[in-house]
């Protein structure tokens, strides 16, 4: 169970997770979100192998995964992802579909949106790095509950119309770290594309 100060560390951790991607470049997370994991008291790397850590790796920086997409309206349908963790299961609605060309392909990512705690949006997905290149349980490219979503996610009010940027992707917590319970992509968010842009599999995790 969490003492006081975890609550504490947890809240400032997510406030910085956040505050990351408001700064100017790409470069410029990368570098903050390094910071917290080999620093923070609430990182997901395990506190022993701190020490030793040299930092998240990455897929060079490729405009080609910053792409134009449009937002499809879907069926608002009930998703349920069991985290396999003490948050069991976590409800969504299936609120629309990103459509977006990739490597040539027609790919399609359904958005979800958070029941409850006022909502939020969240994109999961996999690929075919997945299990080799990257985790493979896949990685996060927006989660607005969280603040992750400025820079990989731009929207206009109005319009249909958003740029997603892969480069920005990151892992769940739980790759580091099996303590941590994390919603992963249903299927319906695997692409078969591959996506070497954003984090790389970590060597010490899952």
């Amino acid at each position: 169970m969490m003492d006081l100060q975890d609550h504490l560390d947890l809240a400032d951790w997510r406030r910085r997770v956040g505050d990351a991607y408001r700064l100017p470049s790409l470069d410029a997370w990368r570098a903050a979100r390094h910071r917290l994991f080999r620093d923070h008291p609430q990182s997901p790397v395990p506190l022993a192998e701190r020490a030793s850590f040299s930092g998240l790796r990455w897929f060079p920086p490729d405009a080609a995964y910053r792409v134009p997409a449009r937002l499809v309206p879907a069926d608002g349908a009930l998703v349920e992802i069991d985290t396999g963790g003490d948050d069991g299961v976590i409800g969504y609605r299936r609120i629309g579909s990103l459509q977006f060309r990739l490597h040539d392909n027609d790919c399609s990512l359904v958005v979800l949106a958070l029941i409850g705690y006022g909502g939020g949006l969240f994109v999961p997905f996999r690929d075919s790095t997945s299990g080799t290149e990257t985790y493979g349980g896949g990685r996060y490219l927006v989660d607005t509950a969280k603040n992750t979503d400025a820079g990989c996610f731009d929207i206009t009010v109005g319009s249909p119309d958003v740029v997603i940027d892969f480069n920005y992707a990151y892992h769940p917590s739980c790759h580091y770290n099996p303590r941590w319970a994390c919603p992963l992509a249903p299927v319906e968010n695997w692409l078969r594309a591959p996506v070497r842009a954003g984090e790389m599999r970590w060597p010490g995790g899952e």
